[in-house]
């Protein structure tokens, strides 16, 4: 398998060098507290590659949203259930996600990004079907298209891009609002995140 193939087996593999690796500082506060300001008070948050939710699902249940976690890797879903039992966690891939629910906000955050550029182009309609009118999406990507194969633990870890101006056509297309982006965000780590609301037939994309 490609090393895009392989990023499934490879979280669930290393899943307790991830949740020991995983920072649980949140430099992705300043970004969070805008994404939750579009989202309804005590409303439910599609969290799609939540690790082991930490630190930002601890986050969003301490602001005092719901969350419905979803990461392909069933040990780091397993630990969602242990430390946070009253959320709710579940097993998928989201690149087949069909949950026939709309919710009030969607993150991908350090997630999409580990898709092909042909799975993320797919996922837009995905983003759609699940986002309630207004809801927000923030997701993280690459900050110009392209491919890069970093490394964990000395496994290759894919990483795929597509260009801004292709994801501000794909966002448009779905219905999306663009409300904030910044390439590689130096107080968050370098972060390039995109912030949009989902606004079908607004015209003003």
């Amino acid at each position: 398998m490609s090393a895009k193939e392989r990023i499934i087996d490879l979280y669930e593999r290393r899943a307790q060098d991830y949740d020991r690796d995983r920072s649980r500082n949140l430099p992705e506060k300043r970004w969070l507290d805008t994404f939750l300001q579009h989202v309804r008070p005590t409303g439910t948050v599609l969290d799609l590659g939540c690790g082991m939710g930490e630190p930002i699902g601890r986050y969003l249940l301490d602001q005092g949203y719901q969350i419905l976690g979803v990461d392909s890797s069933p040990t780091l879903i397993e630990l969602c259930r242990t430390r946070f039992p009253n959320a709710d966690w579940l097993v998928a891939d989201m690149r087949s996600l069909d949950l026939g629910r709309r919710f009030s906000g969607i993150l991908a955050w350090d997630s999409f990004f580990h898709l092909s550029m042909e799975d993320q182009r797919a996922m837009f309609a995905r983003f759609a079907a699940h986002a309630d009118l207004g809801a927000p999406l923030m997701f993280t990507s690459g900050p110009a298209e392209g491919e890069a194969i970093g490394s964990y633990h000395g496994e290759p870890l894919y990483h795929g891009s597509l260009a801004p101006q292709e994801y501000r056509g794909l966002l448009a297309t779905a219905g999306f609002e663009v409300r904030a982006h910044q390439a590689e965000d130096p107080e968050c780590g370098g972060h390039t995140i995109w912030l949009a609301t989902f606004e079908p037939g607004s015209g003003r994309r």
